[in-house]
């Protein structure tokens, strides 16, 4: 473990319903291997994992990735606050077989964001896309149990989420038992590193992006010059 801190670290949680699979997801991202014998999480569990930043580039960077895994419990909701201090990426995890987890990630996060203000979770939380434009965490939304949703309701596989419509978030689905799901190049494995990119990048280089007045990075499009007296403008 001591050669672990020379690494940079980023912090990232996962959230969701109690039973929709957050510990079996997270078992899999860091071992590559199906959890044999998932149990119930009480409180926090934390699994690590090395990530490649911009791998394959000149730019690659190895850095230090902290999973945590939330217990989805409402018995421990008034402690759950706890552990969104200092995040730096959120997962949403919903069970592609229960459209009610599915709906209640916007409680899941409307709890994360607001996590200074004690409410009840079945009614005071949901989620503001106003308030969330200005924290831009970004956030990747994971349906679980695909195997079975393609048994019982095939179409919910190819269902858009509306919640991460709302947040620009890439989402993905995925049966936690088959390490074939995250395989190397697989579009879930892309997705994935994509989603550790954008939270290393907004940790760790974000101050190297132009800035709003509320500290936001400002997203500019390409610019067009053109050639003027040996000079050039910006025309676009």
């Amino acid at each position: 473990m001591a050669g672990f801190q020379a690494y940079d670290k980023i912090k990232i949680i996962v959230v969701g319903d109690s039973g929709v699979g957050k510990t079996s997801l997270v078992h899999l991202i860091c071992h590559n291997e199906p959890n044999s014998n998932p149990g119930y999480t009480i409180g926090c569990s934390v699994e690590v994992k090395l990530h490649d930043y911009k791998a394959g580039t000149p730019s690659e960077k190895t850095y230090f990735t902290e999973l945590w895994d939330i217990g989805g419990s409402s018995s421990h909701q008034n402690s759950r606050s706890i552990f969104y201090n200092n995040v730096n990426g959120i997962i949403l995890v919903h069970d592609l077989t229960n459209r009610k987890s599915h709906q209640n990630l916007r409680r899941w996060l409307g709890e994360v964001l607001n996590k200074n203000d004690a409410k009840d979770f079945n009614s005071g939380y949901d989620f503001d896309p106003e308030q969330f434009a200005g924290n831009q965490i970004p956030i990747l939304v994971v349906g679980t149990k695909a195997d079975l949703a393609q048994t019982l309701r095939e179409k919910v596989i190819s269902r858009s989420s509306s919640i991460a419509e709302e947040c620009g978030a890439d989402e993905m689905n995925l049966d936690c038992n088959d390490c074939k799901c995250l395989s190397p190049g697989s579009t879930n494995a892309v997705k994935l590193s994509r989603f550790f990119d954008k939270v290393t990048e907004r940790r760790f280089y974000s101050h190297q992006m132009p800035q709003n007045q509320f500290g936001n990075v400002i997203k500019r499009t390409p610019c067009t010059y053109r050639e003027k007296a040996g000079t050039y403008e910006d025309v676009s």
